[in-house]
């Protein structure tokens, strides 16, 4: 989760403005011990604005004690224990403060940031949304809210929230990129429905084909959407679809064919096809309204298309803003998808321009850098994180697997140990250790890591490896037994991969 306001100007902007002016009543006490106590307040409220938060604690502890019950001292020393980091501490001064004063919005805003800090995420949402109640325009609330809404899987109340950040804010990059992340998930959501409902459908072969045209597998692609038409002549798109994967291939002259073939088509009738006629109006929110509550296969594939098309409008936004973290990382997340890693890295390391101190951004930088083969520029960044953070599963995993495809596998070991005690059901990191204890000639102690990975054996190798570990161990029944189910996966593979290259041919129309 993002802590807000922790560094620079801004945060003493924010500090000065959120500490309230609080005079320490003390009519029952001495001039002396009033004047002691507006020293020590106004000693604390520098500390705060210097950002030595720490510092501030102890102040803020003895004037609660002097003068108890007051909202605003409650609610200093609560931001100082949160800003300082200790959360657990910052609830209960917090909590107190907003039960003595409903109306105190800072105190509900550092209530909220603490919980999500603590991973108490609805008890965070219901924080924030009071503050919301309150302060309509509270920016950082409203982001914050939408981000603990998405984290949660609410994408449909994240999307709003996000929409409503962007209408008070069209700058706000955080803002585009939420909004397209949360149409992102509707938009998966949409298709898994789908799948569940009508798997290997028209609908499904030719969304499925829309994703491999993205990736740039265009044989696949033209596969799956010769298939869709066949299962749904009527299906429009289709033929314009292939007339790209055509153009993409240097076929202008199949491409027209397809086109012709595509204005052939009778247009939808839209008293039947009222999905349709929405989605090529644009009007994608009135077609998701409209498709709510249906669950025909048609439904889903609409709405798949709707929040795509919703999500790329947030996306183009996005990118039109100067250049920033948040875009920096977009572009970062479709090169890889598009398993342009060396571009995605590329984009990872302007990203962390911006947030120099981001740990997730060097650690999908490494893992960009780790993809495109640039492993020892991977390897100082996952050593880096590791300091930081020396018991993450997956930090020691991807550093042992550098480890071992730089041939060092001496120096993996320790690793990918820890990566597999700390996480048992993580199985490339059990392929990677067997790996690695193969090549210390080390037999005995690869053979229970390869058994545990075969479930992930895609090619066949790792069976060969456990037949060639069984060999080396002394267990020739077993080795014959690992070798022959080898030979079935490879020779199995080998056919079916002839198959569908002779299937995904680029054919004429």
């Amino acid at each position: 989760m993002i802590r807000p306001f922790r560094n620079g100007s801004a945060l003493r902007l924010f500090v000065l403005g959120a500490i309230l002016a609080t005079t320490v009543s003390c009519a029952p006490r001495s001039f002396a011990q009033s004047d002691d106590l507006a020293a020590k307040s106004q000693q604390a409220k520098e500390f705060m604005a210097e950002g030595k938060f720490a510092e501030a604690i102890p102040l803020y502890r003895e004037l609660n004690q002097a003068v108890p019950n007051n909202p605003g001292l409650l609610l200093n020393l609560g931001m100082a224990l949160h800003m300082a980091g200790d959360e657990g501490k910052a609830i209960a001064p917090l909590e107190a403060a907003v039960k003595l004063d409903p109306k105190l919005p800072p105190a509900w805003l550092f209530l909220g940031a603490a919980r999500l800090q603590l991973g108490e995420t609805l008890s965070a949402i219901n924080a924030l949304k009071t503050l919301l109640r309150l302060q309509p325009g509270h920016q950082d609330a409203r982001s914050m809210l939408a981000g603990a809404l998405l984290s949660l899987n609410r994408d449909i109340e994240a999307a709003e929230e996000y929409r409503k950040l962007a209408d008070l804010d069209p700058g706000s990059s955080a803002a585009w990129y939420g909004l397209g992340l949360s149409y992102e998930a509707l938009s998966v959501r949409a298709f898994s429905q789908l799948e569940k409902a009508a798997p290997e459908s028209a609908y499904w072969l030719a969304l499925v084909a829309e994703a491999r045209f993205h990736e740039q597998q265009f044989a696949s692609a033209f596969y799956l959407y010769r298939q869709a038409q066949e299962n749904l002549p009527s299906l429009r798109g289709i033929h314009d679809a292939v007339a790209e994967i055509y153009r993409k291939t240097g076929h202008g002259d199949w491409a027209a064919i397809e086109e012709e073939k595509e204005r052939q088509l009778l247009p939808p009738d839209c008293a039947r096809d009222r999905l349709e006629c929405d989605f090529q109006a644009g009007n994608y929110r009135e077609l998701i309204a409209t498709a709510e509550g249906q669950t025909t296969p048609e439904s889903f594939y609409w709405r798949t298309h709707a929040y795509n098309q919703l999500a790329l409008g947030a996306y183009t936004r996005l990118g039109q803003l100067p250049s920033s973290a948040s875009s920096e990382e977009l572009i970062a997340k479709i090169e890889s998808k598009r398993r342009q890693y060396a571009e995605a890295a590329k984009h990872w390391e302007e990203a962390l321009k911006f947030s120099p101190s981001s740990a997730h951004i060097k650690e999908e930088l490494a893992i960009s850098l780790f993809q495109a083969a640039d492993l020892d520029r991977a390897r100082e960044l996952f050593q880096e994180l590791l300091k930081s953070n020396p018991q993450s599963t997956r930090l020691n995993y991807y550093l042992g697997d550098v480890l071992l495809k730089s041939q060092k596998p001496a120096e993996a070991l320790p690793f990918l140990q820890k990566a597999v005690e700390h996480d048992p059901g993580l199985l490339p990191a059990h392929a990677s250790l067997a790996h690695t204890y193969l090549a210390l000639g080390q037999a005995d102690k690869a053979i229970p890591h390869l058994k545990a990975a075969l479930s992930v054996d895609e090619d066949g190798s790792l069976h060969y490896e456990l037949g060639r570990a069984y060999q080396a161990h002394g267990q020739p029944a077993l080795a014959r037994q690992m070798l022959k189910q080898y030979q079935e996966i490879h020779s199995k593979q080998e056919s079916e991969k002839q198959s569908l290259n002779q299937e995904m041919q680029i054919t004429a129309p």
